[in-house]
C-alpha cells in the first residue's frame, strides 16, 4: 500500500507525457466528445420548439442545461478499459502486469484519473462557451450542490469497476466486440446519454432503475439540475453504494476465475 502513491504520481507524470506528444488526438477526442452531446442537444431543442417550448418537463433551456451537465459528468465518468482489454491479452501484454507487485486495477485507475485531469480544463472551457451560446437554465439547490461531489464520484469508481469486470470477458473469448456493442447501446440508451430518462417510456424507465447505467451518469446530472427531491437523492446514493460493492464482489470473483483461465494468444 504504500507504493501506491509512487504509482500514481508516476503514472501521472507518463499519461502527461503521452498527451502532450499527441496532441492531435487529444484534440480529435475533444470534437468527439463535444459532438455528441451537440447533436442531442439540438434535435431536442428542436424537438422542444415543434412541440410548444417544452417536451417531458424540458424547454430549451433545461435541455441546455442537461446535456451541458451531461458532458462533464461523462467526462469524469468515461473509461475506455472495454476497448484495450482484449487487445492486452490477445497479445500477451497482461502477462508483465500480472508480474508487478501490485494489482493491475491500479495502473488503470491511475491512468483514467490523470487523463481526466489533464483534459478537464478543455472540457470546462468548452462548457462555458456551450453555456454561452445555448443559454442554459441551472436551478440548482445548496443541498443538491453539495450531494451532487459523492454522487459523481461514486459515478465514476462504479462505472470504473462495472465496466473493469465486463472487460475481464476477454479470458475466455479474444474476440468481445460484440459485448462491447451491447453494452454501450444500453448505456446510451439506459443511462440518459441520448435523451433524459424521463423522455423514455414508462417501462424502459423502470428498467433504467433497475439497470446501473441510470446511476453512472444520468442520476449525478439530474441530482444537480434539482430535478430529484431529498428523499429520492438519498435513495438514489444508496443505490450507487450497493450496485459498487456488487461490482467489487464481482471483479474479485471473475479476476481469480480469469486469471486460472488466462492464456497469452499473442499476435
Amino acid at each position: 500500500m504504500r507504493s501506491l502513491p509512487a504509482l500514481y504520481a508516476q503514472q501521472f507524470r507518463t499519461s502527461l507525457a503521452v498527451m502532450l506528444q499527441y496532441r492531435a488526438s487529444l484534440l480529435i477526442w475533444l470534437i468527439g466528445h463535444l459532438l455528441e452531446p451537440v447533436v442531442y442537444l439540438a434535435v431536442w431543442s428542436a424537438v422542444s420548439a415543434a412541440r410548444g417550448g417544452s417536451v417531458g418537463g424540458y424547454d430549451t433551456a433545461g435541455f441546455a442545461a442537461y446535456f451541458i451537465v451531461l458532458m462533464l459528468v461523462n467526462h469524469v465518468t468515461y473509461t475506455w478499459i472495454m476497448y484495450e482489454y482484449e487487445y492486452r491479452v490477445r497479445h500477451g501484454m497482461l502477462s508483465f502486469a500480472l508480474l508487478r507487485p501490485v494489482h493491475p486495477l491500479h495502473s488503470d485507475l491511475a491512468d483514467n484519473i490523470s487523463s481526466k485531469v489533464i483534459t478537464l480544463p478543455l472540457i470546462l472551457a468548452a462548457a462555458a462557451v456551450l453555456a454561452l451560446i445555448f443559454r442554459p437554465a441551472f436551478h440548482p439547490t445548496a443541498w443538491a450542490a453539495a450531494a451532487f461531489a459523492p454522487a459523481l464520484l461514486l459515478a465514476f469508481v462504479l462505472r470504473f469497476l462495472m465496466e473493469w469486470t465486463l472487460a475481464l470477458a476477454a479470458f475466455w473469448t479474444t474476440r468481445v466486440s460484440a459485448v462491447n456493442q451491447g453494452y454501450f447501446i444500453a448505456m446510451l440508451f439506459l443511462s440518459g446519454q441520448m435523451a433524459p430518462l424521463t423522455l423514455l417510456p414508462q417501462p424502459l424507465q423502470l428498467v433504467a432503475d433497475a439497470l446501473p447505467f441510470r446511476w453512472t451518469t444520468s442520476f449525478p446530472v439530474e441530482l444537480l439540475l434539482g430535478r430529484i427531491d431529498f428523499l429520492l437523492a438519498l435513495a438514489g446514493i444508496g443505490v450507487q453504494i450497493a450496485w459498487l460493492l456488487l461490482f467489487v464482489v464481482l471483479l474479485r470473483l471473475v479476476w481469480r476465475a480469469g486469471v486460472r483461465a488466462y492464456t497469452a494468444v499473442g499476435a
